[in-house]
């Protein structure tokens, strides 16, 4: 319908008619708002007009006026209210099974980088029909990740992971932006998002990564920081066991319980005294200026891959990263 309005973005995504009907409901109605409200004004202005001989008589208030007047809009708040609230959730709640995408924002350029190891940057290339989950942290300031076609805007903060999703419904090329100002070439801070064919798709991912999947560099890089010193799968570990514990609870030393989640590695990997875990001391050196963004995601990628213990790594102990 809206296809070619040059001010209405092609709907290209699954969430993106929800987002569409409500915000058509709130110009309709404050369209209709706008106009009640002017026709009243000439109404009243005509009607109680000045005129000589006539005075002005005391209005005495009415409960069923005062009671309708206030459970009306009320109840065109909560409709707002719940359905602004619903789409909300949906949005920031990613499927479970979607593919996940780690996306690097710095002064100027966005920075992908696949799974199976595909890095691109200032593009993105997805299959339509696909649940993507972006994984999104900043190397300097704020930034926002924007792409219009689907309706998904997202902050993109440094020091912590933030997370948008789409569900791409159509192939095409649509534009991605930066939609917080970022600096003095914020404007030339844009991209765009390539949705495929899944045949296409595979084809490109078929190309093959020079670099190796995210998993694999990540599993490198454990080694070679010497983490399987500490992270062992016995009981002579001086570190928390790291297999099967992405997604879990995690017991911490002052009695909270945390969710191991990508922030929560992150801060383990950078920040190790930060969030203590039950039974084990404070001995984890900081990673903090050794490892990069990039290397990081890798770890990451890596310890979220832990499916069961591979040699050498880490065993089935405690459930929690680094202390």
């Amino acid at each position: 319908m809206f296809d070619n309005f040059p001010l209405w973005p092609v709907p290209a995504s699954s969430g993106a008619g929800n987002v569409d009907a409500l915000f058509i409901f709130l110009v309709l109605l404050a369209g209709f708002m706008c106009l009640a409200i002017f026709t009243l004004i000439v109404v009243f202005a005509v009607k109680f007009r000045y005129r000589r001989g006539h005075r002005a008589e005391q209005i005495e208030g009415s409960v069923p006026l005062e009671v309708t007047w206030s459970a009306v809009p009320l109840a065109i708040f909560m409709v707002i209210f719940v359905w602004g609230a619903v789409i909300f959730f949906r949005e920031r709640t990613p499927p479970r099974e979607a593919d996940a995408v780690y996306v690097v924002a710095k002064q100027w350029m966005w920075k992908l980088e696949h799974e199976q190891g595909q890095k691109e940057i200032n593009e993105l290339r997805v299959p339509v029909g696909r649940d993507i989950k972006l994984i999104m942290t900043s190397q300097d300031v704020i930034h926002s990740f924007y792409v219009p076609a689907f309706r998904i805007k997202q902050d993109v903060l440094p020091g912590r992971y933030t997370t948008a999703w789409f569900h791409a419904t159509r192939p095409g090329v649509y534009h991605l932006f930066c939609a917080e100002y970022c600096g003095t070439e914020h404007s030339g801070m844009i991209g765009q998002v390539v949705v495929l064919e899944p045949a296409q798709y595979e084809a490109w991912l078929a190309g093959g990564s020079t670099f190796g999947s995210l998993a694999a560099n990540g599993e490198s890089l454990f080694r070679q920081l010497g983490c399987p010193t500490c992270h062992r799968s016995d009981i002579q570990g001086r570190g928390p066991n790291l297999v099967g514990i992405f997604g879990k609870p995690v017991q911490l030393e002052d009695g909270r319980t945390v969710m191991a989640d990508e922030n929560y590695i992150r801060e383990s990997i950078l920040s190790p005294n930060a969030k203590i875990v039950s039974g084990f001391k404070p001995i984890m050196p900081t990673f903090q200026g050794l490892v990069d963004e990039d290397q990081v995601t890798a770890l990451i990628a890596y310890i979220k891959s832990l499916s069961r213990s591979p040699e050498g790594a880490a065993g089935p102990a405690k459930p929690a990263p680094g202390t």
